[in-house]
């Protein structure tokens, strides 16, 4: 695909990083910067315009004539959907938009053909999307969902002397009469993709994927909570904040924010009247203690410095044993950042790109298959990808012990009209299918991609 960039800040670096990555593609990037631009095509296989994304020079000199998709993630929204509309006007081109702005989203469903939007995408709704997804069952580290919400991958920690420490893959469904797989194993520095003898320790990072039912009952026979939390301190009250206390307050979670704009104080209260907002300095350690840091059942640090979020979730734990999620926005460090213990660590920008890569991948798929829900788990190297199975797809109609799969794989789970199968070798794959593949691989395009 001939892919153009607009905007090369963060979420497009790590746009253009993961689609380089892929195989196919000439990407072009457009930013005002030259040493930015620079930069990037210096280090990657790319092509880079010196310009505004406005001016039709610049779009042209980029190939918007040509192009099959424009990605336009700069700072305005406005820009983004200017020239999105401009992208269809000069080459018929199909778009992907960052779109903030809450007001704008009712225009922007309004005139999505019009625009020749295939996809806005608000970086701050989406994260706190997923942190709601988490203070739902606070244990896990991570969750993902597949088959539209009956599947989940949750990744979580083993305790010191859990049932799980020292048990064999193979042994757990007949141990514990829980039909989970483990798709993946973190210990230290390695991630590994287990096979049925592989032994689990205590301190390993897994991810199990089942439906909700069979992962509740795992986690309760493990002896781990399960429960969603009943209150959130809110730490920085921008726009994540606001996304996330509306649906926690949804869902009945009681919601205290502090935020030391008193302007901002003002419009959250207004804006969500159910909440508790509190005008302060979020970084104030006593201000924190009095407004209940040490009995919360979650901490959420959502401010916009990084450098402050990570602090204040390293003085949460060691202040309550609620959940703590740190919003991290800098990608650059995370693997310094991953290796603090902060909880749960959310990367609006990643949760972005995933999204983009997932639209990209699903252009491209052949007829035997189609991408319906993409994840980067295991630390961002593995990938998750769920693929709905069409008639003539060469793994339909036979066994999955007789596959010959690529290394390092595993076909996690299957999806039969809403029936969900945690599959074993005798189980057969069908059309109509939606399959979820676990795989250290990176650029399937197609469920094809799996075989050797």
């Amino acid at each position: 695909m001939n892919i153009i960039v607009l905007g090369c800040g963060k979420a497009g670096q790590k746009i253009a990083e993961l689609l380089n990555e892929e195989n196919g593609h000439n990407i072009t990037l457009i930013d005002r910067r030259y040493d930015v631009v620079n930069d990037i095509i210096n280090h990657f296989d790319i092509m880079g315009v010196v310009g505004d994304g406005a001016d039709v020079d610049v779009l042209k000199e980029a190939g918007i004539e040509t192009a099959d998709l424009l990605i336009a993630v700069t700072g305005s929204d406005e820009l983004n959907l200017l020239a999105s509309l401009m992208a269809k006007k000069l080459g018929n081109c199909r778009s992907i938009a960052r779109v903030r702005r809450p007001e704008y989203h009712k225009v922007v469903n309004l005139m999505k053909d019009d625009l020749g939007l295939a996809m806005a995408i608000n970086p701050e709704r989406a994260a706190a999307s997923e942190i709601a997804r988490i203070l739902r069952f606070p244990t896990a580290i991570q969750i993902d969902t597949f088959a539209k919400g009956r599947v989940e991958i949750l990744k979580f920690k083993v305790p010191e002397q859990s049932p799980l420490d020292g048990m064999k893959v193979m042994d757990i469904v007949a141990k514990l009469n829980c039909d989970v797989l483990v798709c993946g194993v973190e210990r230290a520095s390695e991630v590994f993709i287990p096979g049925g003898n592989f032994e689990l320790k205590s301190g390993d990072l897994i991810s199990i994927v089942s439906s909700i039912q069979e992962g509740t009952q795992f986690f309760k026979k493990i002896g781990i909570k399960t429960n969603r939390v009943k209150d959130t301190l809110i730490i920085g009250g921008g726009g994540t904040a606001y996304y996330l206390a509306y649906l926690l307050i949804e869902t009945g979670i009681n919601v205290k924010i502090v935020e030391q704009n008193p302007n901002r104080c003002d419009e959250l209260l207004k804006l969500l009247p159910k909440a508790t907002v509190i005008c302060g300095d979020g970084t104030d350690n006593r201000l924190l203690i009095e407004e209940g840091l040490e009995s919360a059942e979650s901490v959420v640090s959502l401010t916009n410095i990084d450098e402050e979020n990570v602090l204040l979730s390293l003085y949460a734990k060691t202040k309550t044993n609620g959940k703590v999620v740190t919003k991290i926005n800098r990608i650059a460090y995370d693997r310094v950042i991953n290796s603090l213990d902060l909880g749960t660590t959310i990367y609006p920008k990643n949760i972005t790109a995933e999204y983009i890569v997932r639209f990209v991948r699903a252009k491209k798929n052949s007829l035997g298959s189609q991408i319906e829900t993409m994840h980067f788990i295991l630390d961002n190297k593995a990938e998750a990808l769920e693929f709905r199975i069409k008639d003539g797809s060469p793994i339909s109609g036979i066994s999955i012990d007789s596959l010959k799969l690529k290394d390092n794989l595993l076909i996690a789970c299957i999806n039969r009209g809403g029936k969900i199968i945690i599959p074993r070798g005798k189980d057969v794959i069908m059309p109509g299918d939606t399959v979820i593949v676990v795989t250290l691989k990176s650029g399937f395009k197609d469920v094809s991609d799996i075989l050797k």
